[in-house]
């Protein structure tokens, strides 16, 4: 075999990044866009000792499993690799994928596949987007998303996980730079003004936020777009976000005003958040709620508990814990995000919620070995990378009685959970959340319980603080003396 030939597979499995897994004359095959149960021919790509890649040519023998993809885009955009799958095995994908990383990654045998909580409605559901911009053959600007493994743009207004108001949006920004001549950012030279517009939309309030990213601080005529822009129903706030740097990380540092407030606000359950353009909010408010009723469910929170909430964004977790919860200590390390978490906590009248700017692996050992401060539960929600190795190591020197770890990647979840338990911890419950519904992404939320205290230790449930510290402080004393 050798690159170009045209392979028949059976596509017996599926990869962790949702492409379809065959085998021919001993080797397996991984190929994008086809399902567990196809019958395809693809063209090998690349060969690797033991196994290789292909392109799906045609579709032989269609799976009882495909479904026609919603979205004309749906192959060639990078944004969903889920769509030609129906959704009860996309749910089902996800719960094997978080299953095989605990297994392989934290050596957890006896773990069983989660639960994955589903959508009714898997469209539409993304309450924010951040669009490139770029140029095509003829000289025109284009927005979309980009190809896979690539930063080709696919021209598209309107993704069907998105509002619809993005496709108003986009259309008057891509109107605007044509009449004015505005050229779109140039990643290969660097040249160029129009970076990425970034659209927020609130689905509890319909209030919509636009963020233009630029190179540079203003636009032609951008009183006239501001205009144009406000005709939108439920269009509050329109800033610009500098990013002067060549490069492709998206968003600068640097926020300024052009009409309206910096933020928008929404709503989960009772609690209200504002909500910047630097801000991290869950994408899915629908399947949100789900996810934080479940962390809510883990903490167990009887009213009298200190939790430290890591890696706290605006305060979206924090608040939900701090109305069960004794006191509540938040961390971030951008600072915009906890002005927000303070100012959340203001407007929701909730008055045991504290906010840290910094990063948790700096700040937790700081408040433990300094002030002392303790923890008897701890909410865990990382980035993808997951939990820095010293947070970690302060989390098991505070000894909580639980950790509620919530995770985008199960991979680096798996690697967390295997320190965690290593020591002194066991996973107690595992359950995945469906936020990103045709892609392979998965959130994953899991209890984890203190194994080396004694049972003796959960007498605080039924005590007050004042009793409880005074018997503690009383068990400090005696080990001092011992």
């Amino acid at each position: 075999m050798k690159k170009e030939d045209l392979i028949t597979l059976e596509i017996t499995d599926m990869g962790v990044d949702g492409e379809g897994i065959g085998r021919y004359d001993g080797f397996t095959f991984f190929v994008k866009d086809a399902v567990i149960g196809d019958t395809v021919e693809a063209k090998i790509l690349k060969m690797k000792k033991n196994y290789g890649y292909a392109r799906l040519q045609q579709v032989l023998k269609p799976s009882s499993l495909r479904r026609e993809p919603g979205c004309v885009h749906a192959r060639p955009c990078g944004g969903c690799q889920l769509q030609a799958l129906d959704y009860e095995a996309q749910l089902d994908f996800k719960a094997k994928k978080i299953q095989n990383h605990l297994i392989r990654i934290g050596g957890f045998t006896d773990i069983e596949k989660p639960e994955v909580m589903g959508m009714d409605n898997p469209w539409r559901y993304r309450n924010k987007a951040q669009f490139p911009f770029g140029t095509d053959r003829e000289g025109h600007a284009v927005t979309g998303f980009y190809a896979v493994r690539s930063h080709r743009i696919i021209p598209c207004t309107d993704c069907l996980l998105g509002v619809e108001e993005n496709q108003v949006v986009l259309e008057k920004v891509l109107a605007h730079m044509e009449r004015h001549q505005i050229p779109a950012y140039d990643e290969t030279t660097g040249k160029g003004l129009v970076r990425h517009v970034l659209i927020r939309k609130g689905f509890a309030t319909g209030e919509l936020m636009v963020c233009l990213i630029l190179k540079g601080r203003t636009l032609k005529a951008l009183p006239e777009l501001s205009s144009s822009l406000q005709e939108i129903p439920g269009m509050k706030s329109i800033t610009i976000n500098v990013n002067l740097e060549n490069t492709n990380v998206i968003m600068g540092k640097e926020l300024l005003p052009v009409w309206g407030p910096m933020y928008i606000t929404d709503r989960i359950r009772e609690i209200t958040y504002r909500i910047s353009p630097l801000s991290f909010y869950q994408v899915n408010p629908v399947q949100t709620k789900r996810l934080y009723e479940t962390a809510l469910e883990y903490a167990d929170l009887r009213g009298h508990e200190i939790v430290w909430d890591l890696y706290c964004g605006i305060g979206t977790i924090s608040l939900f814990l701090a109305r069960k919860a004794g006191k509540v200590y938040g961390v971030e390390i951008v600072p915009e995000a906890i002005e927000d978490a303070r100012e959340n906590a203001r407007i929701n009248g909730i008055k045991n919620a504290e906010f840290f700017v910094g990063k948790a692996e700096e700040v937790l050992p700081r408040k433990y070995q300094e002030e002392g401060v303790r923890a008897d539960v701890i909410v865990v929600d990382p980035p993808r990378k997951g939990c820095d190795p010293a947070a970690l190591e302060t989390m098991v020197r505070m000894a909580p009685e639980r950790i509620v770890y919530i995770s985008c990647d199960s991979a680096t979840l798996a690697r967390d959970l295997k320190y965690l338990c290593g020591e002194g911890y066991e996973v107690k419950k595992v359950k995945g959340c469906d936020m990103f519904a045709f892609t392979t992404h998965v959130e994953t939320v899991c209890l984890l319980s203190n194994r080396k205290l004694k049972p003796d230790t959960y007498i605080k449930l039924s005590l007050d603080m004042e009793d409880y510290y005074r018997i503690k402080d009383a068990e400090k004393e005696k080990n001092k003396t011992s």
